[in-house]
């Protein structure tokens, strides 16, 4: 399995996407995260250079619709296998896009997945 890129990456503690990386971390998944900051969340840079990935398995979007059309063909250019839409960031015309380019689409919140084994 490939990396999981945390898309819109915090480095404050009390976000989401900040958690994500901390829980995705202590479960072992090899993780890169990309943001609006550069810093270290867990041992993670946070970059804002999306041409430094690779091998991304996993997109787990932290980015709100109204910021995600500008990223559209930078995320379906990392050739995921899947983008999941974590709570706030769902988005039909972006599932659309996604599908076309045979990337698989997963409304579901990535810490629920991690707790509950089905990540």
């Amino acid at each position: 399995m490939g990396k999981t890129l945390v898309f819109g990456a915090s480095l404050k503690p009390h976000r989401y996407s900040n958690l994500a990386i901390q829980r995705l971390v202590a479960h072992h998944k090899d993780t890169v995260a990309f943001g609006l900051r550069e810093g270290n969340v867990a041992g993670i840079s946070v970059t804002q250079d999306l041409d430094t990935f690779n091998d991304i398995d996993t997109i787990t979007l932290y980015l709100g619709p109204q910021h995600q059309k500008e990223y559209y063909d930078a995320i379906i250019n990392l050739k995921p296998r899947r983008v999941i839409f974590n709570p706030g960031t769902e988005n039909p015309e972006f599932y659309e896009i996604l599908k076309e380019n045979n990337i698989e689409v997963e409304v579901a919140c990535t810490l629920v997945l991690l707790g509950t084994g089905q990540y």
